[in-house]
Parts: C-alpha cells; sequence; structure tokens
C-alpha cells in the first residue's frame, strides 16, 4: 500500500514538473501560432462529428428518462430544465473532455511516443528544440482553448436533441420549450461548466503527452503508452469532476 502511494506521489510529481515547463515555455518560448492553429484543427475542430451525435443522443436519451417521471405528476414541462441543467453543468463537460480524451488525447500520445521509439525527439534536443515547447505547449494550448468551445456546443446540440422528444412526443411547443431551457440556466450553472471544460482540456493534454514522453521501447511501448494516457486521462477528468462539483457546491450555491 505504501509502495503505491509512493507511486502515486511521484507520478503526480513528474505530471506537476511538465505543467510548470509547458507553462514556462508559454511564455519564454518563441510564439508558434501555425503549429498552434493546426493543433486547434486537429483536436477540437475534428471532434465537432463525434460531439455532434453523442451530444445529441444524449439529450434524447435524457428527455426520454426523465418523461418516465414528470409524466406520473404531469410536470412534463421541466424536461426543458432538467436536460438543459444536467449539460450545463455536468453532462455536457464530462462526456465532451471523455470523447476528446479517447479520441484526440491517444493521438497525442501515440504521435509524441512514436516519435520518442524512433529517436525524433533526440534529434529535436541535437538541434537546440526543447520537446515540451516544440510538441506539449501547442497540444496543451489548443486543447484548453477549444475543449470550452466544444463543451458550448454539445450542451447547445443535447438541449435540441431534448426539444425533439418534447415537442414530437410530448406536445410542448418549440417556443415554450427554448424559453424554460433559457429560463432555467443561470450564469454559474454555465460559467463552471467551462471552468471545468478549462480544466479537463489541461488534464488530456498533460497526461497524453507525459505518457509519450514516458513510452516504452517498440511497438509495445506506443501501444501502452496509448492505454495509459486514455485510462489515467479517464480517471482524472472523473475525479476532477467529482472534486470541482463540490467545491462550485459550496462556493456558487
Amino acid at each position: 500500500m505504501t509502495e503505491k502511494l509512493n507511486n502515486l506521489a511521484i507520478y503526480f510529481g513528474k505530471i506537476a514538473t511538465l505543467f510548470a515547463k509547458v507553462v514556462w515555455w508559454i511564455f519564454q518560448g518563441k510564439k508558434r501560432f501555425k503549429a498552434l492553429i493546426s493543433e486547434m484543427m486537429i483536436l477540437g475542430v475534428e471532434s465537432f462529428p463525434i460531439v455532434s451525435l453523442i451530444a445529441l443522443f444524449t439529450g434524447i436519451i435524457l428527455a426520454f428518462q426523465t418523461a418516465y417521471q414528470l409524466q406520473k405528476i404531469s410536470s412534463e414541462i421541466y424536461i426543458a430544465s432538467i436536460v438543459a441543467l444536467s449539460l450545463t453543468r455536468e453532462l455536457g463537460p464530462v462526456l465532451t473532455s471523455l470523447i476528446v480524451a479517447g479520441r484526440s488525447g491517444s493521438s497525442i500520445s501515440a504521435e509524441v511516443s512514436s516519435m520518442k521509439v524512433t529517436e525524433q525527439l533526440d534529434a529535436l534536443r541535437s538541434l537546440a528544440t526543447d520537446p515540451v515547447d516544440y510538441l506539449a505547449v501547442p497540444k496543451f494550448l489548443a486543447l484548453i482553448i477549444t475543449l470550452p468551445l466544444l463543451v458550448l456546443y454539445a450542451d447547445l446540440i443535447g438541449i435540441i436533441g431534448g426539444y425533439i422528444v418534447g415537442v414530437t412526443k410530448l406536445n410542448i411547443s418549440w417556443g415554450l420549450y427554448f424559453r424554460m431551457s433559457i429560463e432555467a440556466l443561470t450564469f454559474k450553472d454555465i460559467f463552471s461548466g467551462l471552468i471545468k471544460a478549462f480544466i479537463f482540456g489541461g488534464i488530456i493534454g498533460l497526461v497524453s503527452c507525459f505518457e509519450g514522453f514516458s513510452a516504452g521501447t517498440g511497438a509495445t511501448g506506443v501501444g501502452r503508452a496509448v492505454i495509459k494516457s486514455v485510462v489515467r486521462s479517464f480517471i482524472l477528468i472523473i475525479t476532477a469532476d467529482c472534486l470541482l462539483t463540490a467545491l462550485f457546491y459550496v462556493l456558487l450555491p
């Protein structure tokens, strides 16, 4: 048990060290906007189709499941409020982050670990280029910028999914549905979801790059790096979500 705790402390220490290096290079390194835009396209914009699909079906499923209970007390109209609040506070940030961690996070760790195995990282160092500055910084920035935008988009698509159920199956007028959705949301609901997305994006970027830099040799090392990246990102996202939810409950009642 003590050994596991020591290993966990060492792991978080290494992640914190990588984070410190990334922050230092953000302010001290050369600004490479073309690389940042490219990473934002690959890691963020290209995730829109799968995020759209998952968010739409999540809104539909949430509306159907909520309708079972609300129909018993003739309160179907509140489906709009429940779907909007559930998506903006929890489901939007968490599901979108898990999707991005599985899609983009695995891509980052595979790319970086492949470069390590083929000694391209050593080649960068021989050219006086720090791999953290060249690889980790643009990926980290791309994720913390695009993930909140993806979450906002997922929230909207999920609300539309709930709207489809409310209008077609529960006979709620479209105007009333959207008015109930808007009235239910407050600034703190949207703000808390965006803060979560910002932090989750940082987690995905740091963990994915760290696992890539720490990969073993050969194809097996690349595969293990990808698995560790996805699994550990999932665990840290859920853990961070639990802590942030409790914190927001106290600070933003």
